[in-house]
């Protein structure tokens, strides 16, 4: 029997059709002749594997002939002990976007609603519409921070989850321990809140504060944070969730069986090793540094104290333009087309060529 090509083929979602589609930080282009290219548009860490998370890849990646560990529970093991917390209120996937998806899958139900600031994560309002929810967000204030009052106010009988990124992606502002602790109070105690805290390890504020002392008292906060940015390890796909022990089962229960890898348990445990943790931070307290130079060079056109290993600028109309200069010296940036560019801290030489460029274009 023939079948004609409008017909042909299995029915699809029709929510894929308005899907957003993420779009991941492009390679810089081809640079002029003796040009060094850098790619700053992907919020990545610069720096090599150390050589002890190195030997782990390679001891690990010799037995992937086998399943990794179902529960990751010597790496859970290991982050328990890191953080202080219970083993049971941890749960691990392929990166803090992978449990951000299943934290939705536990809380929503088809046209239930979750809140967001904007702009935000770009994969957020691809996961509410993979989950059925329907997306609310409440732009950032005139200081590119979240306004939590207004996402409160947001909040209404449909809402099942409120997401709050902090340091926010791409603005670089993190909230306060005290505006934080107040929003949690005004917060139904039926709705999920999750705190994104992938960018967590650069906050050098006076006002940083450690959430997961605030889980006690709030089973309906969930702590999300990833070994992609401040470990080095966006290449192997490895985060956590902090949260009350049944949602952390929860979390567990909808994960995709076998999700991380047995070469990034080992890699996120040789990260947690005490001497690589010293490295490690020797590394941010660098782009820390890098951080603050390049903000205070960019100060005129960029957002108030950046918190993640990133710059916002919000150039508005002049972000193409900004980032096509850029390009033609070799240099990606993510561009936010008509509200602003993130660039990521990087190595000093391509945050000096941030610096010139910016100069010459703004």
């Amino acid at each position: 029997m023939s079948v004609s090509p409008s017909h042909s083929g299995p029915r699809l979602r029709t929510a894929l059709e308005v899907l957003p589609r993420y779009r991941a930080g492009a390679a810089p282009p081809p640079p002029p002749v003796g040009v060094v290219p850098y790619k700053a548009a992907s919020n990545e860490k610069p720096f090599p594997p150390l050589p002890g998370v190195l030997a782990a890849i390679d001891e690990a990646a010799r037995g992937v002939n086998r399943y990794p560990d179902f529960g990751a529970s010597a790496l859970v093991a290991d982050l328990a002990e890191f953080l202080g917390v219970d083993p049971m209120s941890l749960a691990v996937g392929t990166g803090s976007v992978a449990l951000l998806q299943h934290a939705l899958q536990i809380a929503c139900d088809d046209d239930d609603e979750v809140v967001v600031a904007t702009p935000s994560f770009e994969a957020y309002p691809i996961i509410a519409a993979v989950t059925g929810a329907r997306l609310i967000q409440v732009p950032v204030t005139s200081e590119h921070r979240h306004d939590l009052d207004a996402m409160v106010n947001a909040i209404t009988d449909r809402t099942r989850v409120v997401i709050v990124c902090s340091p926010n992606n791409p603005t670089g502002t993190a909230v306060a321990r005290e505006e934080f602790a107040a929003f949690m109070r005004a917060v139904p105690h039926d709705v999920l809140v999750i705190l994104d805290e992938a960018y967590v390890e650069f906050v050098d504020a006076p006002s940083r504060f450690d959430a997961l002392a605030m889980l006690e008292s709030h089973p309906n906060l969930c702590v999300m944070r990833t070994f992609s940015k401040a470990f080095g390890l966006a290449g192997l796909r490895v985060g956590y969730a902090i949260a009350a022990p049944h949602v952390a089962e929860a979390l567990r229960a909808v994960a995709t069986p076998f999700g991380v890898s047995a070469v990034a348990q080992a890699a996120a445990r040789a990260c947690l090793a005490p001497p690589a943790r010293r490295e490690i931070q020797v590394r941010i307290d660098h782009l820390v540094a890098e951080r603050v130079r390049l903000h205070e060079a960019l100060a005129v056109w960029s957002a108030p104290a950046p918190q993640g290993n990133f710059v916002w600028l919000p150039l508005g109309e002049k972000s193409a333009s900004f980032a096509q200069a850029c390009e033609r010296q070799g240099l990606s940036v993510r561009l936010f087309d008509g509200v602003g560019v993130r660039v990521t801290v990087g190595e000093q030489p391509a945050n000096d060529r941030v610096i010139t460029i910016a100069r010459e274009v703004l």
